[in-house]
């Protein structure tokens, strides 16, 4: 779940957004990422299949910010999965983290006359303009965790502000609203920094919570790179009882270093987002990540294209579209013997949301 609005120093290979976010993947040992979306509840066509459609003539283009990472790739497994069912061709495209790249493919997306154009994170300032050109060709646009800079657009996004606020109640439930935490943070990514609003206002309504650092990075390796930071403020902050990191790869960051440091017993870690291999790192023997609010990032994939292909067919869509989290809890996944997504949306069937940007001639 990420997208960048501008760059700074830690940005510089050229990466993704969080949805959102997830980059490089840090497994530690955690079950495969599975590359089959969970099956959404089957309901009748209530309409007939437009003639577009039903030609399998229909091009959905989906232009990314990033590939990579156990997020975005359930993602686009899941924007793949609809598009076969809705009959669609989705030609996709990845910026590889590049956001000059990205934007040179939305050029051409819009250069070659997609029916319908999905933007997915990206810098805002470099997207926008290519964004412009696609309104103005009167090309239908879905803009998933990116600011589209035109209201011709329809913004799609996870609830951020409620996953931050899921996550926080967890951590103020299991630290009694006091102590020292470390969060893990970089500005200019549009889902953590709705997130950090809500961070900032969990700080001012609990006093008793004092924020003794901040960390973060975003790159190929964020993983990996978050936990050489966190293993530095741990250890410059020996009080620290939780650490706030609201996108799965800073918590694998953040749960490696607590382990490697030895302070599992001490320090939890409350995260966002999951995938498969993020619940294999929270169910581990001892893991400190002890609760995520997250989406399911199939879903959220399976609804960017349905939005692209409702507008295609000119149906009426909402402006914004918000899918909502749920709050996924070590101990729920632990008594549960869930493992992979499948299970988990099976068991928290709240994750699927086949009624946001429902396409009335597809069984959903």
């Amino acid at each position: 779940m990420i997208r960048a609005r501008h760059i700074g120093a830690a940005f510089a290979l050229s990466v993704l957004a969080l949805a959102g976010c997830s980059q490089g993947t840090t497994n530690s040992g955690a079950a495969p990422v599975s590359s089959e979306p969970p099956p959404s509840p089957q309901t009748a066509p209530t309409a007939a299949v437009p003639t577009e459609f039903a030609s399998g003539d229909v091009r959905i283009a989906l232009v990314r910010q990033l590939s990579s990472g156990d997020y975005f790739e359930q993602w686009l497994a899941g924007a793949e999965a609809e598009a076969k069912a809705l009959n669609v061709k989705l030609e996709i495209s990845s910026g590889d983290g590049n956001n000059d790249k990205q934007a040179l493919n939305l050029e051409q997306a819009v250069n070659q006359k997609a029916d319908a154009i999905i933007v997915d994170h990206g810098f805002a300032q470099t997207v926008q303009p290519a964004v412009k050109k696609a309104a103005d060709a009167g090309i239908p646009l879905v803009a998933f965790d990116v600011d589209p800079g035109t209201p011709k657009a329809v913004v799609l996004s996870q609830d951020d502000h409620q996953i931050a606020e899921q996550a926080l109640g967890a951590l103020k439930a299991d630290t009694g609203g006091s102590g020292e935490v470390l969060y893990v943070y970089v500005a200019g990514f549009a889902p953590l920094d709705r997130r950090d609003e809500t961070w900032t206002q969990f700080k001012k309504d609990n006093p008793g919570i004092k924020q003794v650092a901040q960390i973060g990075v975003v790159n190929s390796s964020t993983a990996s790179a978050v936990a050489d930071q966190a293993k530095a403020a741990l250890q410059a902050n020996p009080d620290v009882k939780a650490i706030f990191a609201p996108y799965d790869e800073f918590a694998k960051g953040a749960t490696l270093a607590i382990k490697e440091l030895g302070l599992q017993d001490k320090i939890k870690v409350y995260g966002a987002d999951i995938s498969t291999a993020d619940i294999g790192v929270i169910t581990e023997p001892n893991s400190p990540w002890v609760a995520t609010s997250t989406t399911d990032p199939s879903n959220v994939g399976r609804v960017a294209v349905r939005a692209a292909a409702l507008l295609v067919a000119g149906e009426k869509v909402d402006p914004e579209l918000k899918v909502p989290p749920a709050l996924v809890t070590q101990k729920q996944l632990r008594d549960g013997a869930i493992t992979n997504i499948e299970q988990l949306t099976q068991a928290i069937p709240a994750l699927n949301t086949p009624d946001v940007a429902r396409v009335p001639w597809a069984a959903s």
